[in-house]
């Protein structure tokens, strides 16, 4: 895809502010997300990403700016409001609850119901059928039943599960922090390759990941936060793994030095 500025954006993000009491976290975050479009998200520890996922998640409000989602603004109270707009987060040890069969993971907050007055009654064998599809399109041979408990797949068939599942129900943006974080080579390679085809679908994608090797194969700009800030965006094919560590690690020493 081009490496211009997408002109559908499925998430804007403008002045996104945050303070705790005294303390201002984010200090007017501008970042845009287009569809199909994979924006990756670096910077050192206490730079604030942590902060801006929470906000685009719903588990926080911001102090002021607004959030788009297809030009529309949104105002996010709970997680579930962020859902509905469309926006899914995968954590790196959250996506899936392991206490939880396959199929009720998969579509766990969209389950498929019939209305039998005055109740609203699981169309069991039809999530079945859909969730046993997909875990093989995954090539998850090992699983036997989709009865099984999410406990018994890797951390990489977790994370792809979970990835799957947004794009199965179509969402606008896909967040994924630190997803691939104490998987094995074979187990990320799995999880690039769905990051891949939910780009593929049209769906905007945000990938927060310390490691650089694996942001910059994936990403089509690169954004680094510095101090509450974007401090600036890059394209991949104008830096290299060692530059980009490089200039995340001078953006967090000028961030020491303004706080200290």
């Amino acid at each position: 895809m081009s490496q211009g500025l997408p002109s559908s954006q499925v998430l804007e993000l403008r002045g996104i502010q945050k303070r705790f009491g005294r303390i201002e976290v984010l200090r007017g975050i501008d970042l845009s997300v287009g569809a199909g479009e994979v924006v990756g998200l670096v910077g050192d520890n206490g730079a604030g990403k942590s902060t801006l996922v929470r906000i685009i998640s719903g588990y926080l409000r911001p102090t002021s700016g607004a959030i788009l989602v297809h030009g529309e603004k949104k105002s996010f109270a709970s997680p579930r409001d962020a859902r509905h707009a469309g926006i899914e987060t995968v954590y790196q040890d959250l996506a899936i609850v392991k206490d939880m069969s396959l199929w009720r993971n998969f579509f766990l907050g969209n389950e498929i119901v019939r209305r039998v007055f005055p109740f609203r009654v699981l169309r069991r064998q039809e999530m079945k059928t859909i969730c046993q599809q997909h875990l093989r399109d995954l090539g998850l041979t090992s699983v036997r039943s989709v009865d099984e408990m999410a406990r018994n797949l890797s951390g990489g068939e977790r994370q792809t599960l979970a990835i799957t599942r947004s794009v199965y129900f179509q969402s606008n943006v896909l967040v994924l922090d630190e997803p691939v974080a104490a998987l094995s080579v074979r187990e990320t390679r799995r999880v690039m390759d769905e990051i891949r085809r939910a780009r593929g679908e049209g769906i905007g994608v945000i990938y927060i990941d310390h490691n650089m090797n694996h942001v910059l194969p994936v990403a089509d700009r690169i954004a680094v936060v510095q101090h509450g800030r974007i401090a600036t965006v890059i394209r991949p094919s104008e830096t290299t793994a060692e530059e980009l560590g490089d200039l995340v690690a001078r953006a967090g020493a000028d961030s020491d030095e303004e706080s200290g």
